[in-house]
């Protein structure tokens, strides 16, 4: 099948009227929905503006606001700062509450040990890039703040 002048008048006025890629198909005969979208994008078709919506519409299509369930405080970590963030689901607008936590001033590798956080703080081939050095519970190889950031399943399995 070939797009001829007249099949290309058409599919402008099905276009234009609002009729979808399929519908043109298959008034048009021996073309595919694929095919009509293509040619419309290379007419330069593609952008229609859709009908106003009425009232009715609007209260139809309109998203259903349900609550937030209540969630558990996190922590996050930003660099050598642990951040507690705290959600209140029940007022949306509200913003969130951090408390703002100074973890350390940073550690060069040979100075950290068995019970300091070893999350990398900056860019490794700067002079200035340390770990966080924050304490760490026996066995952990990041503090609290890092292991929540680094391990986000494990969060939320526990919580």
């Amino acid at each position: 099948m070939s797009w001829t002048d007249e099949r290309i008048e058409v599919l402008r006025k099905l276009w234009a009227e609002g009729m979808s890629a399929s519908q043109i198909a298959s008034s048009l005969g021996g073309v595919t929905r694929n095919a009509v979208i293509g040619k419309i994008h290379r007419l330069g078709l593609s952008g229609r503006v859709k009908a106003p919506q009425t009232r009715a519409t609007r209260a139809r299509s309109a998203p259903i606001v349900a609550p937030k369930p209540a969630a558990a405080p996190r922590v996050m970590a930003a660099g050598a700062v642990a951040v507690k963030v705290v959600e209140e689901p029940e007022i949306e607008e509200i913003p969130q509450t951090a408390e703002i936590v100074p973890l350390t001033e940073g550690m060069t590798l040979m100075d950290l040990s068995a019970s300091t956080c070893r999350w990398p703080v900056g860019d490794p081939s700067d002079p200035a890039f340390r770990f966080c050095g924050a304490r760490t519970t026996q066995g952990d190889t990041y503090c609290r703040a890092h292991a929540e950031q680094a391990f986000p399943s494990r969060r939320s399995k526990s919580s």
